[in-house]
């Protein structure tokens, strides 16, 4: 999917991309090339990530790395050059800008902490229209809100925390392992889940008491990663954060709720987290073990997934 950039303009590193500060190379917007009309100004080409041009703008040799939504100038995007991983741009796009307005070099920030970037990865959360079990029968994650109660996978109560939001655009793909996998209805078991689930790869499945990571159970068949060209430009994802770590059915399937293994900045949300809660101190993960990769997922679930047909 292209997209187009009204300008861009090269920051370096300071540390590192964990809890470094990204501070402008110059004071000025960087002069366009070929496809881009004129210093600072909307253009009228367009360019994709992955593709290269014959300019100073590389994309083929930027990685795209996340975005920081704190310039005047709009939303921000951050890529990273291959040859010179201390060298970064900032590029903004043309639908964050603010109308009718070109930006200046006033309207970048002066440094951005990596701390405040939302990182390319995803979340582990649940697809719209995933259903979730409750009390009172199962509710789509969507219509779910702080103060509903879901049913764990060993039938207590539990009250919703927080649902983060996290919106991701495909035209910034993520890397495989973080592409969204689709277990196909009865992959896992009888009736799990009950029909298709849809979730990030880096999500927590409980599977004969190891909980194994999405991405780790593909097998390109009952249980497949997700191409993003089926998602659409932009999709949503969701996660349901209780007290504490709990394991939780959707679609009929044991999934596992937040853990902050994973930064809540990823959410488009987190500023109502932050309100509600402020700082508060790291979860303790329940004590299953966990499967990070295909290698780590045990022999015996391996064996049991392949036997397992679509009806």
């Amino acid at each position: 999917m292209p997209f187009q950039a009204y300008s861009y303009m090269f920051f370096s590193l300071s540390g590192d991309l964990v809890s470094g500060t990204l501070t402008p190379s110059s004071n000025i917007i960087q002069p366009q090339d070929p496809e881009f009309t004129e210093l600072g100004g909307a253009v009228a080409d367009t360019f994709e990530v992955g593709e290269t041009y014959s300019d100073t703008l590389l994309i083929g040799d930027w990685v795209y790395q996340g975005y920081y939504d704190g310039a005047p100038v709009g939303r921000i995007f951050l890529f990273q050059s291959t040859s010179n991983s201390s060298n970064y741009i900032f590029v903004s796009l043309d639908d964050t800008q603010t109308s009718g307005t070109d930006p200046s070099p006033g309207d970048w920030p002066d440094s951005v902490s990596a701390t405040m970037l939302v990182k390319s990865n995803l979340a582990h959360c649940f697809w719209a229209g995933t259903e979730i079990a409750t009390g009172s029968g199962c509710v789509v994650v969507e219509a779910l809100g702080i103060g509903d109660e879901v049913l764990t996978a060993d039938g207590q109560i539990r009250r919703i925390k927080w649902i983060g939001r996290q919106t991701v655009m495909t035209r910034f793909g993520p890397a495989e392992r973080l592409m969204p996998v689709r277990f196909a209805a009865r992959s896992l078991g009888k009736d799990v889940p009950h029909s298709d689930l849809t979730v990030t790869a880096d999500h927590g499945m409980l599977v004969e008491g190891v909980i194994c990571h999405a991405g780790a159970l593909v097998n390109g068949t009952t249980i497949r990663r997700v191409p993003l060209a089926e998602m659409g430009e932009t999709y949503t994802v969701f996660h349901i954060e209780t007290e504490e770590h709990e394991i939780i059915l959707a679609n009929g399937a044991p999934a596992e709720t937040f853990i902050d293994n994973v930064s809540r900045r990823a959410f488009d949300n987190y500023a109502e987290f932050e309100a509600l809660y402020g700082d508060v101190p790291e979860m303790e993960e329940l004590p299953y073990p966990r499967a990070m990769s295909a290698r780590q997922v045990p022999g015996r679930i391996v064996a049991k997934l392949a036997g397992k047909a679509v009806a």
